[in-house]
C-alpha cells in the first residue's frame, strides 16, 4: 500500500515511523516532513493546507490512504474534499473538527450532554468579558475560540494578566478574529486521551501526560508541549474506565446524535479534579508530543487501524507493549517566542540504542548537515520496563545530542515516580 501523511513534526514522523513497521505499507510520502521523515519516507513539498494540491498528488501516485496530522488541514476542509472524490482519509470532516476547532462549539456539546466540564461564558464583547472576569474569584481561563497553535489559552491570575489576554484574543486579533471563553478555573493534574474513533465505535490508546510549560516546575509560557510520557501512573483503572464511558464514549455517540460522526482520533485533554474527571479540551486529532510516546507502544498494524477507521469497518481491539515511554523535546532557545534558526546539529548517529528514538519536529537539511528549523527541534523518546528506566533512556539520549541553541526541561515526568 502507498499512504500518504500529511504534515511535517514529530507527530507525523511518529506516525510515518508506526507506518514502516507494517507489512502491508511499501511506499510513504509524508507532506511536507522534515529531515527526520525522509529517512523513513519521501518528503513532499506541499503545505499541509494545500488541499488541492494534496489531493492532485494523491491521485497522481494512486495513493491507498492518507493520514491527517495537523488541525489546520482538518479545518482547512481535506477530509470532505478526499473523500468527495473517493479517497480514503484517516481525520474527520471539518464540520466535525469543529469540537477542536470552535471552543465554544464543543463546550455547548458537553453541556447538550452532560459529560463533565468546567462552567463557562463565551464573549465577543472586551469590556463585557473584562467586566465578567473582574466579578468573579481568580485565576480566571480565557481561551481563545479557535485554533492558536497551541497557545491560545491564559490561566489569568491577576487582572492585569486578564485585562492582557483579552486584549490579546479580542482587540488585537492575535490569533485572528474570534471571540473568547472564559472558564471557571479547575485544579488537578492533567493527562491526555487519544482514542481511534469511528462513529459511535472507540478503541482507547493507553493514557499519556504532556508538560505544558517551558520551563521546570511547570513554570514559563505554555507551549505546544516540552515533553510526554506514557503510562499515567496516577491515574487508577477506575478513573480510566470512567473517562472513557463517561467521556471518550459519551462524546463519540454525542457527535453521532449531532450529524456529526466522527472518525479519526478524538483527543481529551483531561484533569481530575477532586470532583472527578473533567474535560479541559478536545483535539480532533493525535496530540504532539503524546504521539511520540504512545505509537511506539503500538503492537498492532497501525495501517489496518488507520484504514479501518476510514473505511468505517471493523476493527480489531489494539494491542499495547507494557513497557513505558518517556519524550524529552529540545527546543530552540526563546521558545515559544521568536527564535533563530539554522544551527548544526549533531550526535545524532552515537544514538543507535534500540530503547532511545529521536522524532524531529522542526529540522531540515543545510549543505550537508542537519540544522534546527522551528520552535521545537526534535524529541528523544526513551524506553524501559518502567517509567524510571525510560525516563533514563531519554535522559542518556537528550546528552548526546550537540547543538548550541536548544533547551530543554529537566524534569519530565519526575513528578510521576513519586506514584
Amino acid at each position: 500500500m502507498k499512504v500518504l501523511v500529511v504534515g511535517g513534526g514529530g507527530r507525523c514522523h511518529a506516525i510515518a515511523d508506526a507506518l514502516r513497521r507494517s507489512p502491508k505499507v511499501e511506499k510513504i510520502y509524508v507532506a511536507p516532513g522534515n529531515a527526520g521523515t525522509a529517512e523513513v519516507a519521501e518528503n513532499v513539498p506541499l503545505k499541509d493546507t494545500d488541499v488541492q494540491g494534496l489531493l492532485a498528488f494523491a491521485q497522481k501516485k494512486d495513493i491507498d490512504l492518507t493520514v491527517v496530522g495537523p488541525e489546520a488541514a482538518l479545518q482547512a476542509g481535506i477530509v470532505d474534499e478526499f473523500r468527495s472524490h473517493g479517497l480514503r482519509i484517516f481525520g474527520p470532516t471539518a464540520a466535525a473538527a469543529r469540537i477542536e476547532t470552535s471552543k465554544e462549539f464543543a463546550k455547548e456539546l458537553m453541556m447538550r450532554y452532560d459529560i463533565p466540564t468546567a462552567a463557562y461564558r463565551p464573549f465577543d464583547d472586551y469590556r463585557e468579558a473584562l467586566d465578567y472576569v473582574a466579578s468573579r474569584p481568580l485565576p480566571a481561563v480565557l481561551k481563545y475560540d479557535g485554533l492558536a497553535a497551541g497557545k491560545g489559552v491564559v490561566i489569568a491570575r491577576s487582572m492585569e494578566e486578564a485585562e492582557a489576554a483579552l486584549r490579546d484574543m479580542l482587540l488585537d486579533d492575535k490569533f485572528g478574529h474570534g471571540r473568547v471563553i472564559v472558564e471557571d478555573y479547575l485544579e488537578g493534574p492533567e493527562f491526555s486521551f487519544m482514542c481511534f474513533v469511528s462513529g459511535s465505535d472507540v478503541w482507547p490508546m493507553p493514557l499519556a501526560q504532556d508538560h505544558k510549560r517551558a520551563y521546570d516546575g511547570d513554570r514559563g509560557p505554555n507551549t505546544g508541549g516540552m515533553g510526554a510520557y506514557s503510562p499515567v501512573p496516577f491515574i487508577s483503572e477506575d478513573e480510566r474506565r470512567f473517562a472513557l464511558d463517561n467521556i471518550m464514549k459519551k462524546t463519540a455517540a454525542a457527535m453521532v446524535l449531532e450529524g456529526l460522526p466522527f472518525t479519526g482520533v478524538l483527543y481529551g485533554g483531561l484533569m481530575k479534579t477532586r470532583d472527578g474527571i473533567k474535560v479541559i479540551e478536545f483535539n480532533a486529532r493525535f496530540g504532539d508530543p503524546e504521539t511520540e510516546v504512545v505509537l511506539p507502544r503500538l503492537k498492532s498494524d497501525i495501517y489496518d487501524i488507520f484504514a479501518g477507521v476510514a473505511d468505517g469497518s471493523p476493527v480489531e481491539e489494539p494491542v499495547w507493549d507494557d513497557r513505558a515511554a518517556l519524550g524529552i523535546v529540545l527546543a530552540s532557545k526563546g521558545y515559544p517566542g521568536s527564535c533563530e534558526k539554522g544551527f548544526p546539529i549533531g550526535g545524532l548517529d552515537a544514538l543507535n540504542d534500540p530503547d532511545i528514538r529521536v522524532y524531529h519536529m522542526g529540522t531540515a537539511w543545510s549543505g550537508d548537515g542537519l540544522v534546527t528549523a522551528g520552535g521545537r527541534v526534535l524529541i528523544v523518546v526513551g524506553r524501559g520496563d518502567t517509567l524510571a528506566e525510560a525516563r533514563l533512556k531519554a535522559i542518556q539520549g537528550v546528552g548526546r545530542v550537540a547543538c548550541d541553541n536548544l533547551f530543554y526541561r529537566t524534569d519530565i515526568g519526575a513528578a510521576a515516580l513519586e506514584h
